[in-house]
C-alpha cells in the first residue's frame, strides 16, 4: 500500500470518527467502517487465516 493511500484511509477514519455521536446503536454502522479501515490501515487478518476476512471485508 503506498503512502498516498495510507494518508487517504487515515483521513477517511478521521473523518468518519467526526461522526461518532456517542450513542452506541447509532454510531453503530460508522464504528464497523472505521473497523474496516483501520483492518485494511494495519494490514490485519484473522489468526489462522490464508484468506481475506468474509465477515468483516477486510
Amino acid at each position: 500500500m503506498s503512502e498516498v493511500q495510507l494518508k487517504e484511509l487515515e483521513a477517511q477514519i478521521a473523518e468518519l470518527k467526526g461522526q461518532l455521536t456517542g450513542d452506541m446503536f447509532a454510531d453503530m454502522e460508522v464504528r464497523d467502517q472505521i473497523h474496516n479501515l483501520e483492518m485494511k490501515l494495519k494490514g490485519v487478518k484473522p489468526m489462522d487465516s490464508s484468506i481475506d476476512c468474509v465477515g468483516c471485508g477486510s
